[in-house]
């Protein structure tokens, strides 16, 4: 057998050595430090924070449902600004990282729809309901993965950008919408964490809410898991995300190019 002709590199082809694709430093960092204040948020959240007096042990999942809605919603911000910049430049690397913020997004976004379900069956004894803010947060997750969709979709890339971009900017009225749907509709049954919403009707607390001063430790608790949730997860996320974008891109252009020869 001939040996397997080895093409040339060039300044236009695409370099892939490990030595290009190695993680910065500064991720490396950002990384372990995600990973470490992560998992000291998930210790305090078990052993830091009191027992809640009304809910019990199950009320411990808020620690990770409220953070991880705070998470999406810096992701899917993410979105739009990436598609904002895109449309403005026409620069791919926007483009980029409006994919990976709806990627990232779209899973913080389950995380937060899936500890509710989960917290829902010990305290509404069921694992879900037509909820106002449960069928928004469901509508949201559905809508960002009609995103992906729309973009595997389209062949041409320049369309495609432009399409996905428009849409991830349009999509993010969903996720304002989830977020105020519990201040603006009395007939809701969602908690709101940062204090009891009394009804007109009844000047009664709604089921399952609680109030942050109530429990020892849980207004620390909440606060650290969104901070941390909010800022070190979804840029770490993101970013190792948009570098595999890359990598994948960079491939794919090698790939066509060594066919094309």
């Amino acid at each position: 057998m001939g040996a397997v002709r080895q093409m040339p590199m060039t300044d236009s082809t695409p370099d892939v050595s490990p030595q290009t694709d190695r993680m910065p430093r500064l991720l490396m960092i950002l990384t372990l430090v995600t990973i470490i204040a992560v998992a000291v948020g998930i210790y305090m959240a078990l052993f830091y924070a009191g027992t809640d007096i009304e809910q019990g042990e199950v009320q411990r999942i808020f620690y990770i449902h409220v953070p991880s809605f705070a998470a999406t919603f810096v992701a899917f911000s993410a979105t739009v600004l990436g598609g904002i910049l895109y449309l403005r430049t026409r620069s791919v690397k926007w483009d980029t990282l409006a994919l990976a913020g709806v990627e990232v997004g779209l899973v913080l976004a389950i995380i937060n729809l899936a500890t509710g379900s989960v917290w829902a069956r010990p305290i509404w004894n069921t694992w879900w309901n037509w909820d106002p803010r449960l069928t928004l947060d469901a509508i949201m997750v559905l809508t960002y993965a009609a995103y992906l969709m729309l973009r595997n979709g389209i062949e041409n890339p320049e369309t495609r950008r432009r399409f996905a971009s428009v849409y991830g900017i349009f999509a993010f009225a969903t996720v304002i919408a989830t977020l105020m749907i519990t201040r603006i509709r009395p007939d809701t049954i969602h908690p709101v964490v940062f204090g009891p919403i009394l009804t007109d009707a009844s000047q009664m607390s709604v089921q399952g809410d609680f109030e942050l001063a109530a429990t020892a430790g849980v207004t620390t608790v909440i606060a650290y898991n969104s901070f941390v949730w909010s800022t070190l997860l979804p840029a770490t996320l993101i970013w190792h995300r948009i570098r595999l974008e890359n990598l994948a891109q960079r491939v794919q252009s090698l790939k066509a190019r060594v066919l094309g020869e």
